[in-house]
């Protein structure tokens, strides 16, 4: 990772007026079209989630403001962050998985699947050694929200979340409720707008 100097970053003022936030986070809910996606992952037996999972990371790995992170009150920008998931339990709880979703899908996916029963075996709740360099993901796949509000720590974090909805159809297209949250002192609504279209562009593609 390396330090970014926000006194001479184009963001500055943004950065110094959010960072005093008691509640500095923004959040936006896109019906994300993955009619492609959910195309290939029927046609190739692929888990569903686990595709998802590999589209939104190196979506948001994309765009360098939501890899950047306050710690110790400095700014400091990562070159590749990994995900930190929720895995369902047989008694309706959760546990975390933490994932590197950087590489070719066909070498991702086994790796993934690997980590998923590992995670299970294991049932932590703990974040790993460098806690700020996750993207905190989640899935609600019981219903399709339009909306999104997330428990959040006090004094605030600077992790990004990501949480996918329930798939729907609407015509002939297939559509995924996504909820993004970003530290509003490290990135506004046009690095948002990127890492959806960067998801969608993945989705078609994959």
């Amino acid at each position: 990772m390396r330090r970014i100097d926000m006194s001479k970053d184009p963001r500055r003022k943004q950065f110094e007026y959010f960072r005093t936030f008691p509640n500095p986070y923004a959040s936006l809910t896109v019906n994300c079209d993955i009619t492609h996606l959910r195309q290939t992952v029927l046609e190739n037996g692929w888990p569903f989630f686990l595709t998802v999972l590999y589209c939104a990371v190196n979506a948001a790995n994309a765009v360098p403001e939501l890899r950047r992170r306050i710690v110790n009150g400095e700014v400091v920008e990562y070159e590749n962050c990994i995900s930190s998931h929720t895995v369902a339990l047989p008694d309706e709880t959760y546990c975390y998985c933490e994932m590197d979703c950087s590489g070719p899908f066909e070498r991702y996916l086994p790796r993934a699947q690997a980590a998923v029963e590992q995670a299970k075996q294991a049932a932590k709740l703990e974040d790993g050694e460098d806690a700020a360099r996750l993207f905190f993901i989640s899935s609600i796949p019981w219903v399709s929200f339009t909306s999104l509000c997330l428990p959040v720590p006090d004094p605030p974090d600077s992790n990004v979340r990501i949480t996918f909805g329930r798939f729907f159809t609407e015509g002939d297209k297939t559509l995924l409720p996504v909820c993004l949250t970003v530290h509003h002192a490290l990135a506004d609504g046009i690095h948002m707008g990127k890492f959806f279209t960067g998801f969608e562009q993945r989705c078609r593609e994959i």
